[in-house]
């Protein structure tokens, strides 16, 4: 035994020794010049800038993008990314990682910004490699919180198409929260992007692909898609960050969809220097005064929309009350350009006879969903509609816009509760809700 451990304590020196070499070795490729630290990696000189990333609600940078700047011998930029795709091996690949990290944790933490999280990129395949490499790892927080960062305070970005090829991803995760830091996933809603490996993850926060923005650009029903999207992602527990922001628009955009973080042009370049911001960003705000007005608009809209159907619906219920026909009680309501049909449901919410449609309703239906077309004893009461008429008798209630059984189309139910003998009845009417 006395032999066994022994050995053990011989290895863990020489484990500590080399960690204590790639740590010397790192600190000999870095400097400081005139209160900035920059390294050298080959012929490549390397510096750090920092991109803010806002928080709506706060109105305020909560944490800085760290990304790389190279120059070539002759001080000319060239991309980050030829640095890279120059290196010869992964060895060589995990020590620039690692020279990068290092390098922004310095810039960082001697502009003295204390409230504010650090996100460091680091490649997928280096990710899993370090948080593997216990005494490496645990020197790594030991250095950063010497110079007076805490782990939670970091915040590491990894490509999440990675998590489709390595099994072992999971592990190095765990590793990592082990350390105290968060974990962001970068690039989600392209590729093989998948909510069920967000579920297993559990990032603390999800970096949405700038192409979603892209797409949601001019089409309502994109941004009803990724209001949906963030809405899933924040019942996984995680903060969404929608990045490649450009414009107030894009904001407006980005707010519409609830979303937690942004980051982008439109708020900040990146920049040697973090933002000396004190109380509400002038951008933020601008963001929040165009919500407010925008908002009163669509209320507006919305509105002027809906109400010539809310009135339709409630004029209906009198003739319903003294037995008159469906068609004949929503006589009103089916004139309305875009109205679809009115319907009649019972206390358990199964139809009551015939639906009614407007008479210029064409007879030859999509036959692609002609099996929706027909009710036969259908049950709606776990629907919106039915539910919350039935809460508030008498009230007439609106609901989102959502897609329809009837022709797969995306429309807007009103509906209203009513006595009838004794007995609970619901009148439904559908209005198209064309979206683009």
């Amino acid at each position: 035994m006395d032999g066994y451990k022994g050995d053990g304590q011989g290895v863990d020196l020489a484990v500590n020794v080399e960690v204590e070499a790639m740590l010397q070795a790192l600190y000999g490729a870095i400097t400081e010049e005139r209160g900035r630290w920059v390294a050298q990696h080959g012929s490549h000189r390397l510096t750090s800038a920092f991109q803010p990333i806002y928080s709506f609600p706060h109105r305020r940078p909560v944490g800085y993008e760290a990304l790389v700047r190279v120059e070539d011998e002759r001080g000319r930029p060239i991309p980050p990314v030829a640095a890279f795709e120059g290196v010869g091996n992964f060895d060589e690949q995990v020590w620039l990682d690692r020279l990068c990290r290092l390098l922004h944790v310095h810039n960082f933490v001697s502009q003295r910004q204390t409230d504010c999280w650090l996100f460091l990129n680091i490649h997928p395949a280096v990710f899993v490699h370090a948080a593997m490499q216990v005494r490496m790892l645990a020197r790594a927080v030991e250095v950063v919180h010497d110079l007076g960062l805490p782990t939670h305070r970091l915040v590491f970005e990894v490509t999440e198409d990675v998590m489709a090829r390595d099994d072992s991803f999971e592990d190095a995760v765990e590793a990592a929260r082990a350390t105290g830091c968060l974990l962001a996933l970068d690039d989600f809603g392209v590729g093989h992007s998948n909510f069920d490996r967000i579920w297993r993850i559990r990032p603390e926060v999800v970096k949405l692909d700038r192409s979603l923005l892209k797409r949601t650009r001019g089409s309502r029903k994109m941004a009803r898609v990724l209001a949906q999207m963030v809405a899933l992602l924040h019942e996984c527990g995680a903060l969404v960050l929608l990045e490649g922001i450009e414009t107030p628009e894009d904001a407006q955009m980005a707010m519409d969809a609830d979303v937690d973080l942004v980051q982008g042009f439109a708020f900040g370049h990146p920049a040697p220097q973090l933002r000396d911001e004190q109380g509400v960003s002038p951008e933020l705000e601008g963001v929040w005064s165009l919500f407010n007005d925008r908002q009163a608009q669509l209320r507006r809209d919305h509105l002027d929309r809906l109400t010539p159907f809310r009135t339709a619906i409630a004029l209906a219920l009198q003739p319903l009350q003294q037995g008159r026909p469906l068609a004949e009680a929503c006589a009103v309501f089916l004139k309305l350009a875009g109205a679809q049909m009115c319907v009649l449901l019972d206390e358990d919410g199964r139809e009551i006879g015939p639906r009614a449609v407007p008479a210029d309703t064409p007879l030859d239906l999509d036959p692609r969903f002609l099996p929706m077309e027909r009710a036969g004893d259908a049950r709606w009461a776990r629907r919106p509609y039915f539910r919350r008429a039935v809460e508030a008798v008498g009230e007439v209630q609106v609901t989102r816009p959502y897609l329809s059984l009837h022709g797969a189309r995306m429309c807007v139910t009103v509906s209203v509760a009513y006595w009838q003998d004794g007995r609970l009845r619901v009148l439904c009417g559908d209005l198209d809700w064309d979206e683009t």
